[in-house]
């Protein structure tokens, strides 16, 4: 629709163009005395049909532009778009009465042109001084005893005001995972949850896509979010800030770490990893689930079910009921049956931590 949209829009303004400047071209070409060129309706039609050519390249770039600007504007804090749109009025009254007095030039180009112009830099110069200059509009029409209440702290502000490693910036992993909400409500994690508005735009997508179990995991990250901001005593941030520079969520979310002095929390491997490389502070929900798992030590008897054979020739793969994964040696003839094992070794990692073990010695 937005498409046929802005074609039609084009035909409309090649029409309009055609009639105002395609008579001057005709005299400039020497081609004013030809009935059949020199007429008004076919000026329209050959303007027209110009555009028309010209939208078929440009439509698809205008969409994206287009869309491109109705996410900044969504993202954009009401009190910006106000004092920007209070500007950009103040431009175009401004180029009203410029575009008068320009209009007494006798060059039909220039008196034609200028108005136009005059709009497109002067709106466009308003808007822009109305939304930088929003602080200082509000000082002057402000009493400065009402200022603080009524100044915009950015994020960078309100971090060089609290404690380094205060904000707890969240991946979209951890949100989905969901134990981010039980940790909280024990009060093990302190300082404030900060949801950038990147990782929430992904997880809506994630919450609207065609693939079911995709999209129940989006839907379950956006109910773990509202349970954090029911539930959690200090607040859930949601932050605008984005880097339009990069494109990878998590290379955003290590930049805003960094510029906001946080830690990203995260149950990613591979994030936990980059993070470290990258000197970003990092919590790994896994690494805590791990450190609180009861010790298991070699030698250790323990009494499990083989489920199924492992990847090496003849194991067996038990699982312990936090999920714990126990690779029995020989254990592929008991699949299905309980047994008693002994645990010969554990490999712990941020990924997780595995159990290898050997059926246990009858006497």
């Amino acid at each position: 629709m937005l498409k046929w949209i802005i074609q039609i829009a084009f035909v409309l303004i090649g029409g309009t163009l055609g009639l105002l400047f395609l008579p001057h071209l005709y005299e400039l070409i020497n081609l004013s005395d030809n009935p059949l060129i020199n007429n008004l309706y076919v000026s329209v039609i050959i303007g027209a049909i110009m555009l028309y050519v010209a939208a078929l390249f440009l439509t698809d770039y205008l969409i994206h532009f287009i869309k491109w600007m109705e996410e900044r504007l969504l993202k954009a804090p009401i009190g910006d778009l106000l004092f920007g749109t209070l500007g950009m009025v103040i431009g175009l009254v401004v180029a009203f009465f410029l575009g008068s007095a320009v209009s007494t030039i006798e060059l039909p180009v220039i008196r034609s042109v200028a108005p136009v112009l005059l709009t497109i830099i002067l709106g466009y110069l308003g808007f822009q001084v109305g939304y930088k200059k929003r602080d200082e509009l509000l000082h002057v029409f402000t009493p400065s005893s009402k200022l603080p209440s009524l100044k915009k702290k950015t994020a960078e502000e309100e971090a060089k005001e609290l404690p380094l490693g205060t904000y707890k910036l969240l991946d979209t992993s951890v949100i989905i995972d969901g134990r981010i909400a039980d940790i909280s409500e024990t009060g093990f994690m302190e300082g404030v949850l900060v949801v950038p508005q990147f990782v929430l735009t992904e997880l809506q997508h994630i919450a609207d896509s065609s693939d079911t179990l995709k999209r129940t995991r989006g839907r379950r990250g956006l109910d773990v979010l509202n349970k954090l901001k029911d539930e959690r005593s200090t607040a859930v941030l949601i932050v605008e800030e984005d880097f339009d520079d990069v494109q990878e969520v998590d290379l955003k979310l290590m930049r805003l770490a960094k510029k906001m002095g946080g830690v990203v929390v995260t149950n990613d491997f591979n994030l936990n990893k980059v993070c470290e490389l990258h000197q970003v502070r990092v919590l790994n929900i896994n690494d805590l689930a791990n450190a609180v798992k009861p010790v298991v030590i070699p030698g250790e008897i323990m009494h499990v079910v083989v489920i199924k054979d492992g990847k090496e020739h003849n194991q067996g793969v038990a699982y312990l009921d936090d999920g714990t994964m126990i690779v029995v040696e020989g254990g592929k003839a008991f699949i299905g049956q309980a047994i008693n094992v002994e645990v010969t070794s554990v490999l712990q990692t941020s990924a997780g931590r595995m159990i290898f073990a050997k059926p246990q010695e009858t006497k």
